[in-house]
């Protein structure tokens, strides 16, 4: 198990970080172009007995990471990685609390899994990090069904099999680690925790997260769902009507929009909002399976509200509106569910076992 820390222009913290954890685990520092002002402290850092890496100029956290991960795919393949922040936001005992996490998972045969170092968020928080942190927590539960308590943690854990696919995760700066959690919970990556010690120092002053674009980027799955949903009821209620113009029973009138404007919905979600891989075929007889049930209750949602006098239109909106918060979460648990990617990662993980 090997310990990554990205650092950009590092003081005495980085240094005592070090020291605490060369003798324990080997480490690996990325001098994120720091630039020779910061010199002394990396020759301390490399003669504690860190690797040191370097970029000649400053690329973000996300890039010091990827160096630091594909120089230990290329060097050690077998070995995880912890990544820790220079800071001093985490400390010794705290990151060996995250590896330990992550031999247990390895030791128990469970799925090869993230483990993040989740805050508790108590004491004097800065407000702007403890808002954050509830908003995004809130959304990637929303996106993607992994209910997790710290969403910013840079404390994570890492298992040598899925090293090359963090690296292949899109995403610059912050954003990246963001987008790390969004795509782990589309390819069915467990997700697991570990309470780790609230530290903030000088306010949490160098957080690099930005509420309005980081939550965006959260939000991207729900607004894209969201789209294809809009697009779908225009479809579905311009069949509707036009169907039931024409003389045609509301059932029938019903049954034809929503087949029709299923098959678009289905091709937008899969290859856009959930990007599902594998075989079409079984996604789409688990979405018919779910399109009926949503049919049975829109049915009769439509047949309740127009009875008490709403007009078809209206009652529409209404039942539509009411279904789509349900629709959403079925077709991401059930009709596109990951499992592949579970199996795939087990299987990965007894390949190296043997």
């Amino acid at each position: 198990m090997w310990v990554l820390i990205p650092a950009y222009e590092p003081d005495e913290r980085l240094v005592e970080l070090v020291r605490a954890l060369a003798p324990v685990a080997p480490v690996v520092v990325v001098d994120d172009g720091s630039g020779p002002s910061y010199g002394e402290v990396f020759t301390v850092v490399e003669a504690l007995g860190a690797t040191l890496l370097t970029h000649p100029a400053n690329k973000g956290k996300a890039a010091a990471l990827r160096t630091g991960m594909s120089w230990l795919h290329d060097s050690h393949p077998s070995q995880d990685v912890v990544c820790a922040d220079a800071d001093g936001q985490h400390r010794p005992d705290d990151i060996l609390r995250v590896a330990a996490e992550l031999a247990r998972q390895r030791h128990d045969d469970r799925p090869a899994g993230i483990v993040l170092g989740a805050r508790a968020f108590d004491g004097p928080v800065p407000l702007r990090s403890r808002l954050g942190n509830r908003a995004t927590s809130a959304l990637v539960a929303a996106a993607t069904g992994a209910e997790l308590t710290d969403t910013q943690t840079g404390l994570r854990a890492y298992p040598a099999a899925l090293i090359p696919w963090a690296i292949s995760v899109r995403g610059e700066r912050f954003s990246y680690e963001l987008r790390l959690l969004l795509a782990a919970g589309r390819a069915g990556i467990p997700l697991e925790e570990v309470p780790i010690s609230t530290v903030y120092l000088d306010g949490n002053s160098s957080s690099h997260f930005r509420p309005v674009r980081d939550s965006a980027l959260v939000l991207w799955p729900l607004a894209a769902f969201a789209a294809s949903s809009l697009l779908a009821f225009a479809f579905d209620t311009a069949v509707l009507l036009l169907a039931s113009a024409s003389g045609l029973s509301l059932g029938l009138s019903l049954l034809l929009a929503r087949t029709s404007s299923g098959l678009v919905n289905f091709t937008i979600n899969r290859r856009t909002v959930f990007r599902a891989e594998g075989p079409a075929l079984p996604q789409l007889l688990r979405y018919l399976a779910v399109a009926v049930v949503v049919l049975a209750a829109g049915y009769g949602s439509l047949r309740l509200l127009t009875w008490v006098g709403l007009p078809l239109i209206v009652a529409k909106v209404i039942t539509d509106g009411c279904l789509w918060v349900g629709s959403y979460g079925a077709q991401r648990l059930l009709v596109f569910r990951p499992h592949h990617a579970r199996d795939r990662h087990r299987a990965h993980r007894s390949a190296a076992h043997a």
